[in-house]
């Protein structure tokens, strides 16, 4: 099917079934995807729906699988809402989840390549400069398996953008109680699974395992970008 703009892509995906919400297709509508791909794809590909490099060995994911994350989270990505969004690329998934946290919330998205994170903050100033003029979507280059999260307080919602070997608990420790987290878990440049945890009110983590994914590798705790 050929998608040549950016409500082609988000119509495809609602007649797909894989957009069931209008909050979703409202973030998905005023995000445009052109904005966080590489300028010198070919502007049809950039709606079609398959990942694409962007760089430093990773990619910009399907928006499948950007609408199925939304979709997992929505309900914790409410208005005021803290999210985090781990792996975070070159910005769009940040991006979108502003959109439907709103002005009162926050979404800190981490890269761990400075040159990533430093083109994923140029894409949104593109696309959406009021999230970054407002303070509600903070990008930061950094490993958030090591002490980048420390002085955080824990997030309503938190997408991994990359495959964890296995669950990190840095990052179950910043899930508030009530919250959701979608990860894929497993080897490196093979199958994974996409989990998804919600930790109840009492803080009793449940696990859920949703469909087999393929992520690039997230970065270990103490290692660098250059470690590869």
């Amino acid at each position: 099917m050929a998608l040549h703009a950016l409500d082609d892509l988000v119509d495809y995906l609602k007649s797909d079934g894989v957009i069931k919400h209008a909050d979703v297709e409202r973030a998905m509508r005023r995000v445009d995807r052109k904005f966080f791909c590489d300028p010198s794809i070919p502007r049809g590909y950039k709606y079609m729906d398959h990942p694409l490099p962007i760089g430093y060995g990773e990619t910009i994911s399907a928006p499948h699988m950007h609408a199925t994350c939304l979709e997992l989270l929505r309900e914790h990505l409410f208005p005021g809402a803290r999210v985090l969004d781990v792996g975070s690329g070159s910005g769009y998934l940040s991006a979108a989840m502003a959109e439907m946290v709103g002005e009162h919330g926050k979404v800190i998205g981490i890269e761990k390549h400075p040159e990533l994170a430093e083109l994923s903050v140029s894409n949104v100033r593109e696309a959406t400069p009021h999230w970054l003029d407002s303070g509600v979507v903070e990008l930061r280059a950094g490993n958030a398996l090591s002490d980048v999260l420390e002085v955080e307080e824990p997030f309503d919602a938190i997408h991994v953008g990359a495959a964890a070997e296995t669950l990190p608990d840095i990052l179950v420790r910043k899930l508030k109680p009530g919250g959701r987290m979608v990860i894929p878990v497993g080897p490196q440049w093979e199958y994974q699974v996409m989990e998804c945890l919600d930790k109840d009110k009492e803080g009793q983590v449940h696990k859920h395992n949703l469909m087999y994914v393929r992520y690039v590798p997230l970065t270990k705790p103490g290692e660098t970008d250059t470690e590869e």
